[in-house]
């Protein structure tokens, strides 16, 4: 009977061992870029931006990782995706409502310039002999504009998009990351959809 019970706790223990073994196996460690969301309404629009949040660790970004002149993808990992739930005008530019990749391409002075593609596609989808292959990335841009950018005195541990409802009109869309900041506009079209309100009764 001894004999039986010390067999059942050894067969107890070692599905105890092999369980946690298979738990520890499934543990995933934390991502270095974790995935980010960040949303706001404005107007009658709910403008959202799915994106992965990098860190600096110690490194020059802006330049040397991301060469200054190469469309970068403006985060890591995924692609980073912009969502409007109305139509919107973004650089002057109408846009329906829906879900459009963004990418970033840095320059070492002056404005940098913020490509809205109309495929979704990820940046990586326009290599060619090892590198961005700018003029095929251009043909699919739904709206490319210079964005208001400032280099900044402190870093920017992890890179953060903010959205500032501002008039409830217009959205302020910002990107900051290591030493350099960029913002550009949205208009959500309020005055427009109003008088359309309007129209309709």
């Amino acid at each position: 009977m001894k004999r039986v019970k010390l067999l059942i706790a050894s067969f107890t223990l070692m599905f105890f061992f092999v369980g946690m073994g298979q738990s520890m196996a499934q543990l995933q460690t934390p991502v270095p870029s974790p995935a980010a969301f960040v949303s706001q309404n404005v107007g009658f629009t709910k403008i959202s931006i799915d994106y992965s949040s990098p860190a600096v660790k110690g490194r020059k970004i802006f330049g040397e990782i991301e060469k200054f002149g190469t469309t970068w993808r403006a985060g890591a990992n995924a692609t980073t995706m912009i969502e409007f739930s109305t139509a919107v005008n973004v650089g002057g530019r109408n846009l329906r409502p829906g879900k459009y990749a963004i990418f970033m391409t840095p320059t070492e002075s002056g404005d940098w310039t913020v490509r809205i593609n109309s495929k979704g596609n990820s940046v990586f989808a326009y290599m060619k002999d090892g590198k961005i292959d700018e003029e095929a990335l251009a043909k699919d841009d739904l709206v490319a504009f210079k964005a208001s950018t400032t280099k900044l005195t402190s870093s920017q541990e992890r890179l953060i998009y903010t959205i500032s409802a501002e008039d409830n009109k217009v959205a302020k869309i910002t990107m900051t990351w290591e030493n350099y900041t960029v913002s550009f506009m949205v208009d959500t079209q309020v005055d427009q959809k109003m008088e359309g309100f309007k129209g309709a009764f």
